[in-house]
């Protein structure tokens, strides 16, 4: 199998290859970041990068595979949950809403996550790795909600996915649509709507 023939990606290159795609998402996020996925272009990324525009146009090809690129990238440098393992439900939603509060307030993280929304809402292999971005992002912190059903605080039938979701929701409402203030206090606030509805019965399967 030749490397054209190969969905960007979805090889893990190493030595230089590794630091040439690795100078190249760097790039692609900060363009992204500064003018949004209408001005994303691949020669501008290479002059970014200090690459040659052939490397990038034989490896990417489209602005679209190079945004799918680098969602598969900061699905593989995420954070493991156990690094704000606090022991508690409410400690641990918290934790994973001020996480995302955190990043979506800066000003680069929250321009780049509008840039790569924006592109899922109109190219498929875009959209394909913003899904697996997020069940990565979801899988992280899907066990602390277990472990609150197996210490009985919330019902045996809860969806433990849906509540991990049901935190960063009104968060990324705040950051597409409304404009208000994304701060501790609002991350919080959707950390205890979470955690009510879920031992409510909200997030019930059946």
């Amino acid at each position: 199998m030749t490397s054209e023939s190969v969905e960007p990606g979805t090889v893990r290159p190493g030595g230089r290859t590794a630091r040439v795609r690795s100078a190249v998402l760097t790039a692609a996020g900060d363009a992204l970041a500064e003018h949004g996925l209408a001005g994303l272009d691949l020669a501008d990324v290479a002059r970014r990068a200090e690459v040659g525009r052939t490397t990038v146009y034989r490896r990417w090809g489209t602005p679209a595979n190079l945004v799918a690129d680098l969602l598969t990238d900061m699905a593989e440098q995420s954070l493991p949950r156990t690094d704000t393992d606090t022991g508690s439900l409410s400690g641990d939603l918290r934790a994973n809403a001020r996480l995302v509060q955190r990043t979506l307030a800066d000003a680069r993280q929250g321009a780049l996550f509008k840039a790569v929304i924006a592109a899922a809402t109109c190219d498929a292999q875009a959209a394909a790795a913003l899904r697996r971005f997020y069940d990565t992002r979801v899988s992280e912190w899907e066990p602390c909600v277990r472990q609150a059903v197996e210490r009985g605080e919330l019902p045996e039938d809860t969806d433990t996915r849906e509540v991990i979701r049901a935190v960063s929701a009104p968060l990324y409402y705040r950051l597409l649509t409304t404009g208000e203030p994304l701060d501790e206090a609002a991350a919080d606030r959707a950390a205890e709507a979470a955690e009510a509805a879920a031992r409510a019965g909200a997030f019930a399967t059946t």
